[in-house]
């Protein structure tokens, strides 16, 4: 069998194992035959999981015997590595973490195997999934395939970086700010933030009322495929949403086509943050097919994004600071940037910190009724296309500027690829729903990316194996 099959998308690895074309064995050994070649070079994954063939073997079995257990039967899904699988170590990207195998899975990963999925490794993070790019002392730097001078993005980069080169055909990963989305901008790949709640995770830990569970994928299909899974219930997050066996696959067939669906567009969301042309470019470019579709499309901006920007730089230090006033050693071991975060986190009074939670929730009002005008947000994703690496070594905080408003309200946002720079970079455009509007989302995500198509991820990978082949990747 080909490595080519790394080059599927979930959905079709499926329909082979329905045909007998092909085996989750023989998928999973040609995963790991392009790990071994090109992980090397870009540093997505920090642990394989050593019964990772034999996971894939009763899958075979499975399907001979025509009982699969699901639509994800023998589809290699990887995690990242501040999500608990079973038997192997949860390090979240640090040094002051131990290497003990967790003792059961979180939710997702636990939905993930009943429908047959096999949970093979763990990608990479920086410390405790705390900034937008992705690097950790643990792990070194994480790199771009598309540029490898230039950043994936993070936290969930090397889950990016997985799914873009074919070394899994879909991954897990999570967002407090902006993780999901900012790195599937950056690498051209579709990554969906659910509403808060919809996909039950734990433990939640300091971050807990800002992050998210959520599916990065090659295409919207996979993702809703997974989604439809993940978002079942599970006792052990007490934020879940009341589970409601929502097809979100189906749904992407069963809406209406977008004459009457209400959108508004935002280069800017109302900052003043000015994105690079080619993303404005992406926006406008979104906004106009959708109005050619027949949707109802105007420029507007919700309201109040600025100040759900400075309540998450409230919260956000406040949640590092609560992650490290434990730790034995200070958190010496930390990435410094992570240190500096707790620090600003130690001078953030109660009262300050319960100041921004009632503010926050009347932003959200705010937001409500904005979404009774709209059905949907298209935006920027980040001001930028994904940095150098050089950039990034000034210690600089970055913030996710249009992004983190989504984590602070609990709505449901999207990265979809929208084309490339003049100089052959993704570009990412954002789609925001109201509360609880998944499903919405989903479907206007993929009639957009009918309409722009994929990103050429096959040809990503064949120029980064030639690059490997003729030494010249870093």
């Amino acid at each position: 069998m080909s490595s080519d099959v790394c080059d599927l998308t979930a959905q079709e690895l499926h329909a082979l194992y329905v045909r007998g074309s092909t085996s989750p064995v023989e998928i999973m050994n040609a995963v790991l035959r392009r790990i071994e070649q090109l992980d090397p070079a870009v540093n997505a994954f920090c642990r394989i999981a050593e019964d990772a063939l034999d996971m894939a073997r009763a899958s075979e079995a499975r399907w001979h015997g025509k009982r699969p257990l699901g639509a994800l039967d023998g589809v290699p899904v990887s995690i990242k590595d501040n999500v608990a699988v079973s038997g192997l170590a949860t390090r979240y990207g640090s040094r002051v973490t131990a290497e003990v195998p967790a003792s059961q899975d979180s939710p997702c990963v636990a939905r993930l195997r009943e429908s047959g999925a096999i949970c093979f490794a763990k990608t990479t993070l920086p410390d405790f999934a705390h900034k937008i790019v992705t690097d950790s002392p643990l792990t070194g730097v994480t790199r771009n395939p598309w540029d490898m001078e230039r950043t994936p993005g993070g936290s969930s980069g090397g889950a990016a970086v997985a799914v873009s080169l074919g070394m899994a055909p879909a991954a897990i990963g999570t967002d407090g700010g902006g993780s999901i989305r900012i790195p599937a901008a950056f690498t051209g790949t579709f990554g969906f933030k659910p509403s808060f709640g919809r996909v039950p995770h734990a433990p939640r830990g300091p971050f807990g009322l800002l992050s998210h569970i959520g599916p990065m994928t090659r295409c919207v299909e996979d993702a809703a495929r997974i989604l439809t899974v993940i978002s079942r219930p599970d006792s052990r997050d007490w934020y879940a949403l009341p589970f409601d066996a929502s097809d979100y696959e189906l749904g992407l067939k069963c809406k209406p086509a977008p004459g009457g669906i209400r959108i508004a567009y935002s280069p800017s969301l109302g900052l003043g943050v000015t994105p690079e042309a080619a993303i404005h470019d992406a926006v406008m470019r979104a906004a106009d097919t959708l109005r050619q579709l027949g949707a109802r499309v105007q420029p507007d901006d919700p309201p109040g994004i600025d100040r759900c920007n400075a309540i998450h730089a409230t919260l956000w230090p406040a949640c590092c600071r609560q992650l490290t006033e434990g730790m034995a050693d200070g958190g010496a071991g930390l990435d410094p940037s992570l240190r500096a975060y707790s620090d600003a986190g130690a001078g953030i009074s109660r009262q300050a910190l319960l100041g921004a939670l009632i503010e926050r929730g009347e932003l959200g009002a705010g937001v409500n009724a904005f979404f009774e005008r709209y059905d949907l947000v298209i935006c920027p994703v980040y001001p930028r296309i994904a940095m150098r690496l050089t950039e990034l070594q000034s210690g600089d905080k970055l913030f996710p500027h249009f992004t983190a408003w989504c984590n602070q309200l609990g709505l449901p946002a999207a990265s979809l690829y929208a084309g490339t720079t003049s100089e052959g970079l993704p570009v990412g455009i954002q789609i925001v729903g109201g509360r609880h509007a998944d499903a919405l989302v989903l479907w206007a995500s993929h009639i957009l990316e009918l309409a722009f198509g994929r990103a050429p991820f096959a040809e990503l990978a064949r120029t980064l194996s030639l690059s490997v082949a003729g030494g010249k990747a870093h």
